[in-house]
């Protein structure tokens, strides 16, 4: 994420209010676009956009973490300056860290923010032993176990948060969000040696997807006494709605020297589930080519316009979601306006974004940042126990 860019958890703690994330970060992995530097007073975080994750360049892990029969349990955490060592499954851990966390801040009457950002669901599919029993016993494959493991897993430890915060008597003024970041990422699984499908809600795609599998998510909202419970809203919202929604909540004004914000507050709907909601045009594209590739020539590789009702898919697919969300009839050639339209407004996203997305001749780091952190340390003052908070 550009250094240019402020982050609305710096526009927070201007009202007073403290931040921590736990978990993933996936935003830079050098020390200037760590958490602490972006608006994060507490900072409990793997490296690079997964335990165990290394690539080419500056997105690496720490080294502990790449062992492969290390990955999701007894990881290294960066906490906030420093490296510690954790014990258990790192869900647990992220939880662990966040609750006592939250609880600090509860206790002595601090606004807050907190940024639980979990691996889990995620390969390599790994799991407890008490949460893949089940699942292993009812004959389905390693795989599938590990994830619905991961998922009744996350399942106990969402509930635990909800427990505590009643416990501290925390519900006068907090509103918790339950939300992931994109669709399925698996199609299939096998049942005593049958392949079976797995649930998608009725979509045909998941993640990396452009269709409504790898786009189309959940954002549960809960805030005791002040919204309803039960309703679902229809309108059509998106993550880059947080940033303004998050500001006006905390009464912060967004300065008008930063950069452009994307999206559009929420408030209104939260207040109003029927509140007037104008259409507007989402954009996605699988944004990858090869190094020296002219980016032109992905233009139209798997992208996608959504509106309201519409969404236009690869430039020669049109589907009508108010009539069918899961995506089983294309419409292309009936509707010729529309796709005029929509292909019209991409052009014009397209010409507008490539800018940002070529940084191809940026230099690779000599060395992965969170490996010459993790060996200073190491060799320093060594690598401390983490110490789990008592809740």
């Amino acid at each position: 994420m550009a250094l240019s860019t402020t982050t609305f958890p710096q526009l927070l703690q201007t009202a007073g209010y403290e931040t921590g994330i736990f978990g993933k970060w996936h935003l830079g992995d050098e020390d200037a676009y760590q958490p602490y530097n972006r608006g994060f007073s507490e900072t409990f975080i793997h490296g690079a956009g997964g335990i165990g994750q290394s690539y080419p360049g500056s997105c690496a892990d720490f080294p502990p973490n790449r062992i492969a029969e290390k990955m999701y349990f007894d990881n290294v955490i960066l906490h906030n300056d420093t490296i510690v060592k954790t014990n258990g499954f790192c869900t647990d851990v992220f939880f662990q860290a966040a609750l006592g966390w939250i609880k600090k801040q509860h206790e002595s009457k601090n606004p807050y923010f907190a940024y639980i950002t979990l691996n889990a669901p995620h390969d390599p599919y790994v799991a407890p032993e008490k949460y893949t029993r089940r699942f292993s016993q009812a004959g389905w494959d390693k795989l599938t176990q590990g994830r619905y493991g991961m998922i009744e897993n996350i399942d106990d430890n969402f509930g635990l948060l909800m427990s505590k915060l009643t416990e501290w008597n925390a519900w006068d003024n907090t509103l918790v969000i339950f939300m992931t970041d994109n669709g399925q990422a698996r199609r299939s699984g096998t049942l005593n040696g049958q392949k079976i499908p797995i649930f998608t809600a009725g979509f045909n795609t998941g993640k990396g997807s452009t269709y409504e599998g790898g786009t189309h998510v959940p954002a549960f909202w809960y805030w005791k006494n002040k919204l309803n419970s039960g309703i679902d809203i229809p309108a059509l919202t998106a993550h880059i709605d947080m940033y303004k929604t998050f500001c006006e909540l905390a009464g912060v004004k967004i300065p008008d020297n930063i950069q452009e914000i994307d999206g559009r507050t929420l408030v209104p709907l939260l207040q109003d589930p029927k509140a007037k909601w104008e259409d507007r045009q989402l954009f996605f594209h699988q944004g990858r080519w090869e190094k020296g590739a002219d980016p032109n020539d992905s233009k139209f590789a798997p992208f996608a316009v959504r509106t309201t009702r519409w969404r236009f898919v690869k430039n020669t697919e049109l589907y009508d979601i108010s009539k069918d969300p899961h995506e089983t009839t294309n419409v292309f050639d009936q509707h010729p306006e529309v796709v005029a339209k929509l292909r019209k407004a991409y052009d014009r996203w397209w010409e507008e974004t490539l800018p940002f997305m070529v940084n191809e001749n940026v230099p690779y780091a000599p060395k992965q940042p969170q490996t010459v952190r993790y060996e200073k340390q190491l060799k320093t003052r060594g690598i401390p126990v983490w110490t789990p908070p008592k809740l």
